[in-house]
């Protein structure tokens, strides 16, 4: 279909992009820099740094960080890892394909976990808790690491869509023991393919991540224990080092027409929005994704489609509803209320005032105002 705003707009970003990018491809191409060579360490250096964290360990995706920290930390059977339903099934999978238990809590308002109810979630089973810094929002982290500390668990944050945001100053993915963000094309910083990172502040994760990311080697010929291949390769790596130096103004950039949208959406009865950009002084969105809530979702889809809008639903069927996984007997009212109710409106940093204009004036219209 031929849109007229895209969700993501990938070739506009190729169009504004590829004169910065091709010199950077052709040198690391022509240099024969293909696999953890010099590149690689620049970008897990800078990314480090940008997140306030020690280390920053370049992997093949998100999923397969969070696969790496579920050996890495040993769960197993008898263990139980605590996170929400709404949010893609790559945060749970790793752990439960390990043997562990998936214990959900319900979400808040925001869409994040809600904290209120993590208490009484953890035993003394509780290994692993994730919260999911979900549309580039920040959990509670107070709450979550007071439940961890209350039965000795460790928290990985799932930050795959909140590289930038910050709690109480303090950035998304350095409150637990380690952090997994997403370099998919459609994130916030993406590559042009799959890639991510395990962020940490422990030396010994950081050195775990470097060993199971490589089949367990310690040097070329050295191997310490079984391993896997979830390389981040060079050319990815050049391309996010060079996109990271650009991420403070594309944040900005989607801070401000995260305002137009609330600006030109705020007064219709019946849609519920995202907090504002400046509305909750203890945090500092990035949004990932500008996410509205309506009892006539799919009617507002597919008006906004015919307005030839594209968006996106995130996701139609919660985690503990996807029959393949027999997770049904878990009771999560806000969660399975709110995907019969979102949607997300086209957020990107190739967006312009003009598309959020007409975005913004498709919906007033279905909604009469």
């Amino acid at each position: 279909m031929d849109w007229r705003v895209k969700f993501i707009d990938f070739p506009e970003q190729w169009r504004r992009q590829r004169g910065e990018l091709l010199p950077i491809i052709e040198d690391t191409i022509a240099r024969g820099d293909l696999m953890l060579r010099e590149q690689l360490v620049d970008f897990e250096t800078h990314l480090a740094a940008f997140n306030g964290s020690m280390h920053a360990v370049g992997v093949s995706n998100c999923t397969d960080g969070l696969r790496l920290l579920a050996h890495a930390l040993d769960v197993g059977p008898e263990d139980e890892v605590v996170t929400v339903a709404h949010t893609f099934i790559a945060t749970i999978s790793p752990f439960v394909l390990r043997g562990a238990t998936p214990v959900f809590v319900d979400i808040g308002a925001d869409h994040l976990m809600d904290t209120d109810q993590l208490l009484s979630a953890v035993t003394r089973r509780t290994k692993i808790i994730i919260p999911v810094h979900l549309n580039g929002r920040t959990v509670d982290m107070d709450a979550v690491l007071k439940a961890a500390n209350s039965v000795g668990a460790t928290v990985i944050e799932d930050a795959a869509q909140a590289l930038g945001a910050t709690y109480d100053g303090k950035t998304a993915g350095t409150f637990g023991a380690a952090s997994t963000y997403s370099f998919y094309p459609a994130k916030m910083l993406g590559a042009l393919g799959d890639a991510g990172a395990v962020l940490t502040d422990d030396p010994q994760i950081a050195k775990d991540m470097h060993r199971l990311r490589d089949h367990g080697r310690v040097t070329k010929s050295d191997v310490d224990g079984w391993g896997f291949n979830c390389r981040l390769d060079n050319l990815q790596a050049a391309i996010l080092d060079w996109r990271l130096t650009q991420l403070p103004v594309w944040i900005e950039h989607r801070r401000s027409l995260a305002r137009l949208y609330d600006e030109m959406l705020r007064d219709i009865d019946g849609l519920d929005l995202p907090v504002g950009p400046d509305s909750d002084s203890r945090r500092r969105d990035v949004f990932q994704n500008y996410p509205v809530m309506t009892n006539d979702r799919d009617a507002l889809f597919e008006h906004l489609r015919n307005d030839g809008i594209e968006i996106l639903i995130s996701w139609p069927l919660p985690v503990h509803k996807q029959p393949g996984l027999k997770l049904d007997h878990w009771n999560l009212p806000n969660t399975e209320r709110l995907s019969k109710r979102v949607l997300s409106l086209p957020m990107n940093a190739e967006l312009d005032v003009t598309q959020v204009e007409y975005v913004s004036k498709s919906v007033r219209r279905f909604f009469g105002v």
